[in-house]
Parts: C-alpha cells; sequence; structure tokens
C-alpha cells in the first residue's frame, strides 16, 4: 500500500508563500507522475499541478499558472508544490496524488491520496 504524507499547511496572508511537500512510501516513485489537487469548503476537488515521472510534463490550473510551481525529487521520493502570491480563494485542504506516467488534470489519472493539509490565506 503506497502512502503519501502531505505537510508545509498552515496559516498565511495574502501574498504570502508557502511550500507543500509530499513523501512517498511507493520505492518505484520515480516511475509515476505526481499531482497535486484542492478542495475548499463546499466545493469540489480541483486540480492544482501535475508533473510527469520523469519530471518533462508539468501542468497547472489557470488558476494558479505563475504562481505556483510544482517539482519533485525522485531520490527522495518527494513532491513539491511552491506558492506563491497566495489570494484568499487558495483557501483549501491540499492534496497530493500518485498515479500514472504522464499524470493529468483529473483524480481518475491517480491511484493512491495523500489525508490532505489545511492551507489557509487570510486577507
Amino acid at each position: 500500500q503506497v502512502q503519501l504524507v502531505e505537510s508545509g499547511g498552515g496559516l498565511v496572508q495574502a501574498g504570502d508563500s508557502l511550500r507543500l511537500s509530499c513523501a512517498a512510501s511507493e520505492r518505484t516513485f520515480s516511475s509515476y507522475a505526481m499531482g497535486w489537487f484542492r478542495q475548499a469548503p463546499g466545493k469540489e476537488r480541483e486540480f492544482v499541478a501535475a508533473i510527469s515521472a520523469s519530471g518533462g510534463r508539468i501542468y497547472y490550473a489557470d488558476s494558479v499558472s505563475g504562481r505556483f510551481t510544482i517539482s519533485r525529487a525522485n531520490a527522495k521520493n518527494t513532491v513539491h508544490l511552491q506558492m506563491n502570491s497566495l489570494e484568499p480563494e487558495d483557501t483549501a485542504v491540499y492534496y497530493c496524488a500518485l498515479g500514472g506516467y504522464y499524470g493529468g488534470p483529473t483524480a481518475r489519472d491517480y491511484n493512491y491520496w495523500g489525508q490532505g493539509t489545511q492551507v489557509t490565506v487570510s486577507s
């Protein structure tokens, strides 16, 4: 069973930055794409960013493009999400996910999910 553990969430003010991390227990981590999704209260889970197994393909939601950066460190079985210029609308629980090789913007592209980390941005 693959375990994904997110960290780095917290309470920040608008304009601040946060860096989320997700550590995976999967020994073949470098063979899988990783994604970040988020879910705000009362809303459906939405795609944020994804990175292919090799790191050669990266995808962003329009709402975060230019502000968020996804990266991965295969030697450490870790994926990061650098979030800059945070806005109150970014407030949500952020989940990392693992699955496939190329990744994608939908939940069905992934097989395993973390428990999530809360990000709260105050105005």
